[in-house]
């Protein structure tokens, strides 16, 4: 019985670019959930939603309290809603990336999701405007909800996986992708395999330094994305 795969996918900077368009929003979900104007912005670079805003809410002079994180998460998927009507004119999908996600689902042996810094509800819009979703099962991703800390998402993401396909992912079996050293560092704190994509904010040679066990200039090349998946072995 051929073993199965979990791939678990980072969104931007890796499978799209919707460079600019999130840091817009949180000038008006900031308002709409505090009453206030927002003075200083968010810092993202792969990491959670929860951890951005509990920064956020803590530089701009509020309590990061549970009530006023959870309204300024309903403000942003608000934000999303409003705009996705746009996102096929204003982002884009990445070289590679519908290519990359239609083979590993054609293969049958990899469950494909995420663990992503994005809330669920905006992590869907971004990908449903280019029909990026279509491959990707959803409901076991690794969302920035859960935690400030990304490693955390990754073994939410295989338990999840797991009790839904009734299988162990192995250390070998289970594979980040993303553009981030926090995306990489997600997979090596967990011991699993990353393989890093130097599409986004930070060069191959960071992504190695961060310990990537495989780095690849892009998506453009399907055979070397599987490739990275099916033959990066730990040592």
């Amino acid at each position: 019985m051929t073993k199965k795969r979990l791939v678990l996918w980072d969104i931007d900077h890796t499978l799209v670019d919707f460079t600019e368009l999130g840091a817009a929003w949180y000038g008006t979900a900031f308002t709409a959930a505090t009453g206030a104007t927002l003075r200083v912005h968010p810092v993202f670079g792969g990491r959670t939603e929860r951890a951005t805003t509990t920064d956020l809410l803590t530089a701009n002079g509020f309590e990061a309290a549970e009530e006023t994180i959870q309204a300024l998460f309903k403000a942003l998927v608000a934000e999303s809603e409003r705009h996705s009507p746009t996102f096929a004119d204003t982002a884009r999908a990445l070289p590679g990336a519908a290519e990359a996600l239609a083979a590993f689902a054609a293969d049958g042996d990899v469950v494909q999701t995420l663990v992503t810094g994005n809330l669920p509800e905006i992590s869907r819009h971004k990908l449903a405007a280019f029909g990026l979703h279509e491959h990707l099962d959803l409901e076991i991703g690794g969302y920035g909800t859960l935690s400030v800390h990304r490693p955390d998402l990754v073994p939410h993401a295989v338990a999840l996986a797991a009790a839904k396909h009734g299988t162990e992912f192995g250390a070998d079996a289970v594979v980040v992708i993303g553009d981030t050293p926090n995306d990489v560092r997600a997979a090596v704190d967990n011991g699993v395999v990353s393989v890093g994509v130097a599409t986004g904010h930070y060069s191959a040679e960071e992504l190695r330094a961060e310990g990537a066990h495989t780095v690849l200039p892009d998506l453009a090349d399907t055979d070397a994305v599987r490739n990275a998946v099916r033959n990066t072995v730990l040592s």
